[in-house]
């Protein structure tokens, strides 16, 4: 252990003699700002994006309803029905695309939108409501805002908290529940 010690105090000393205070700051400055740049380096985030922006998760099989009249993988945020959905997507939380996962509950006040199946090019209203009572899922997010209204709108404006109503006003997931055709094609 003596040894050691040594050549740590040879070492030290021969670092102190070498460089000055000012010189050790600015190496430690330039090793701050060189980590900082890190997160901002090109990285291939193809995995990352399909967990977060509503992507299909690694290893997770597509979820569609088998009918030809109701096309797309309800795990993605482009499925058709959720033209103006924002949270995560309770197919991806152990829900299905109109019912809340196990341990929720629906919340009874909802925004509206109105998204074209292009199976049949028809226009249908859709209720989305927040599945209320656990954390977060945190699994498919999805944020469309077409037909977005500001909040002068409730009803229409998506960045709500719709739990009110419900026992607990912890927000779980989005459902995207199918009420009727809004039109007729023309």
């Amino acid at each position: 252990m003596a040894d050691f010690d040594r050549v740590a105090e040879r070492l030290s000393r021969g670092v102190a003699r070498a460089t000055s205070r000012r010189s050790l700051l600015a190496w430690v400055g330039g090793a701050i700002t060189g980590a900082a740049v890190i997160p901002v380096l090109p990285v291939s985030r193809a995995n990352a994006q399909g967990a977060h922006a509503g992507g299909n998760p690694a290893g997770r099989p597509p979820v569609t309803s088998g009918n030809m009249q109701d096309p797309g993988d309800r795990s993605q945020c482009d499925y058709w029905r959720y033209c103006a959905i924002d949270g995560f997507l309770c197919t991806c939380c152990g829900g299905t695309v109109s019912t809340c996962p196990p341990g929720t509950e629906m919340s009874p006040i909802t925004w509206i939108g109105t998204c074209t199946n292009p199976a049949d090019k028809r226009a249908y209203i859709i209720s989305y409501n927040d599945c209320c009572g656990k954390s977060s899922c945190g699994q498919c997010l999805c944020n469309r805002n077409e037909g977005d209204r500001p909040p002068v709108r409730p009803q229409s404006n998506n960045d709500t908290n719709w739990c009110l109503g419900t026992a607990s006003q912890v927000y779980n997931c989005s459902t995207a529940v199918l009420l009727g055709v809004a039109m007729e094609p023309r």
